[in-house]
């Protein structure tokens, strides 16, 4: 065996995390569905979390009289959280499998936290919605569905937990897949999976379990591993909106002039026909590069620096888009908004807008109809739009926005609105 020391450490492309596949997913379910202990099951089975951390929480639970492992411990990080049983802020999870990444979002399930569930969502791949398969389908679930429809989340998962508190009954599972597909119908769903488990007991999360022959799919990781999530961004309207001019003070690069952003839509290729907006002005691609190096092509979600055969003006805020496929600047706009602050919104309200790296100011025109989340009903007599509430809303901004529909693209389809006054984030718009 050679005792040499090896002059490089490997890079994450030479261990094959780089070429590894992303998978962004949200869980949403009402208290006591589970989330936080499906979240642990998935952390525990699949081996990321350290042998000190498991004793930490087997040790607490013991203290607490549990005769089994609290894996919500693992996720419910507040003291308010594990006091109370709940989760209020979400929690972000990163762990990996040899097939893939996940990043997390374990969002709360409570009404009034309806705003932290839009945040963790909104750059979800996939949404997991959690129900008890003793209660079935309550006004929580079906609220959580309508959310994630709203956010254009492309995948749902169902999944019916606690299914070993009712003896792993398949009639139980049937009655709860076919109230929640009759109601998917409504929404804007395109995929959707129901999976009975058990996250306490195992069952059907990341192994299929035994006592559920009568169910024919697969495990929840297994689901989870083989999504194909890289057809939903969409590539075929090229955007790059410019976050920084790179102008290296070397004297090996002093004539080196680059736009730095993370391509939100498309594909961009050297030698491509780009226009920069919204001053209009058309030039080729002359370069792409990542790095320390150049590539043949760039697309969703990756952040690189195009170089310009032409030397025009572009400043972080601009866009850069294809000549023939460009969005049209708008200062009139029209989109579905989740207010997140005790202040309510009102028509006449001035905020601050942040739309991709675009910054400009907005002047509220009019609200249209609050959006009651439970049943779909258009409140068209509100005069406000209160705390955690969505409805649709007429603004007009400073500055043009070089904007998609948020069906369109998640990315450019999608802004925030800021209190001046506070710098605090107090609304989430998506485009119509």
């Amino acid at each position: 065996m050679s005792t040499e020391t090896p002059t490089t450490q490997p890079t994450l492309e030479d261990l094959g995390v780089g070429q590894m596949d992303l998978l962004r997913f949200a869980t949403a379910g009402s208290v006591d569905d589970g989330k936080s202990t499906l979240i642990g099951r998935l952390l525990l089975d699949s081996k990321a979390i350290f042998s000190d951390q498991l004793e930490a929480v087997e040790a607490t639970s013991a203290s607490k009289g549990y005769d089994y492992t609290d894996l919500a411990l693992l996720t419910d990080g507040l003291r308010s959280e594990r006091e109370q049983g709940i989760t209020i802020d979400v929690a972000y999870r990163y762990f990996a499998t040899p097939r893939r990444k996940f990043i997390i979002a374990d969002t709360p399930g409570h009404v009034q936290y309806t705003r932290n569930m839009v945040t963790g969502a909104s750059t979800a791949d996939l949404g997991l919605v959690l129900v008890d398969a003793r209660q079935g389908l309550t006004e929580q679930s079906r609220r959580h569905a309508v959310i994630l429809s709203l956010l254009r989340v492309p995948h749902l998962v169902l999944a019916v937990n606690k299914m070993d508190l009712v003896d792993y009954d398949q009639g139980v599972y049937d009655k709860i897949q076919r109230e929640f597909s009759a109601f998917a119908t409504k929404l804007s769903i395109p995929d959707l999976e129901v999976i009975p488990i058990s996250a306490l007991k195992g069952d059907n999360v990341v192994t299929r379990s035994e006592h559920m022959p009568w169910y024919q799919g697969s495990s929840l990781m297994h689901h989870l591993e083989n999504i194909h999530v890289a057809s939903d961004r969409d590539l075929i309207d090229a955007r790059l909106p410019v976050q920084y001019v790179v102008r290296p003070k070397s004297d090996e690069y002093h004539d080196y002039r680059g736009y730095a952003g993370q391509v939100a839509g498309g594909v961009l290729k050297p030698g491509d026909e780009v226009v920069v907006l919204p001053s209009g002005m058309t030039s080729k691609i002359a370069g792409i590069d990542l790095f320390d190096r150049e590539i043949d092509e760039a697309f969703p979600p990756m952040s690189v620096t195009v170089r310009l055969e032409d030397d025009v003006d572009v400043s972080r805020g601009d866009m850069i888009a294809r000549v023939k496929n460009a969005p049209t600047p708008s200062q009139d706009i029209d989109a579905m908004i989740c207010w997140m602050t005790n202040e309510p919104l009102r028509p006449r309200q001035k905020l601050a807008i942040k739309h991709t790296t675009r910054n400009g100011r907005a002047l509220v025109k009019d609200i249209q109809y609050r959006l009651d989340i439970n049943t779909l009903h258009r409140d068209q007599e509100t005069k406000e739009l209160g705390l955690n509430e969505i409805g649709r809303v007429q603004l007009r901004t400073t500055v043009p926005l070089l904007c998609d529909s948020y069906s369109k693209n998640r990315t450019t389809g999608s802004f925030i609105l800021i209190d001046e006054a506070t710098g605090v984030t107090v609304g989430a718009g998506m485009i119509i």
